[in-house]
């Protein structure tokens, strides 16, 4: 098993079947290669990013447990908009005492009208969350989508080039075809190293993604309810 490496590089020159590929196939492979690079970086990076989310907020949210009043905070807790489930609460807030102020003003002020404006804006936050969530996922479906399609572009135009330069010569062998066969092969090998990883890696992330939202969707009902319980005291 480990001796099977070394007798794969050994026996495929992967450069020499690059310099056989016409300058189409070179193009694709190229990109692919680029595809490949930009489709881990997304990967390694939207991972660290929803696990720093995650843990902020499962802090802040311990954190909001020991606060007995929500709608009088200090104002720390209003600067935290990075943190996602605080965003919601300073939104939230914030709404509530517009509302408050402006239905003071119209001597129409009412606690159904407080808690209408902050449960909008805790509705409006969690959208904006979710799509900071799901930020550059695009580009993960984008590259599942297109880089066996590219693969099996790069192929099936090598196969063609192959088969039409030996229509030329006067006698056709697997040793004259076989150099062009491979170089179109190539392309498709290079969508499927794009293709696999980040197939894996978009449903890997898409899961974690679905799991913030649940989480964030939960939050988001129990700060209205503290909200609407905090106000019939």
């Amino acid at each position: 098993m480990f001796g099977f490496a070394p007798y794969f590089l050994s026996t495929v020159n992967i450069m020499q079947i690059f310099a056989h590929c016409d300058p189409v196939g070179q193009v694709i492979t190229v990109l692919l290669m680029i595809f490949s690079v930009i489709a881990w970086s997304v990967m390694i990076g939207k991972n660290g990013e929803l696990k720093n989310f995650r843990r902020i907020n499962h802090n802040f949210e311990r954190r909001l447990r020991e606060e007995r009043r929500l709608l009088s905070l200090s104002e720390p807790f209003h600067n935290m908009r990075s943190i996602p489930y605080a965003d919601l609460l300073a939104e939230a807030i914030d709404a509530y005492w517009r509302a408050a102020a402006i239905g003071q003003e119209k001597g129409e002020d009412s606690l159904s009208a407080r808690l209408e404006h902050a449960e909008n804006a805790i509705a409006r936050a969690l959208a904006g969350q979710v799509l900071r969530y799901e930020k550059n996922m695009i580009w993960l479906a984008t590259m599942v989508t297109i880089a066996p399609f590219m693969g099996l572009l790069g192929t099936v135009w090598g196969v063609m080039e192959a088969f039409s330069s030996v229509s030329l010569q006067a006698t056709a062998s697997i040793q004259t075809l076989a150099p062009g066969v491979s170089a179109a092969l190539l392309t498709t090998i290079s969508g499927l190293i794009v293709a696999i990883p980040s197939v894996v890696g978009y449903n890997i992330m898409l899961n974690k993604t679905k799991t913030l939202t649940t989480e964030i969707e939960n939050y988001a009902s129990t700060l209205a309810d503290r909200i609407e319980l905090e106000m019939q005291k």
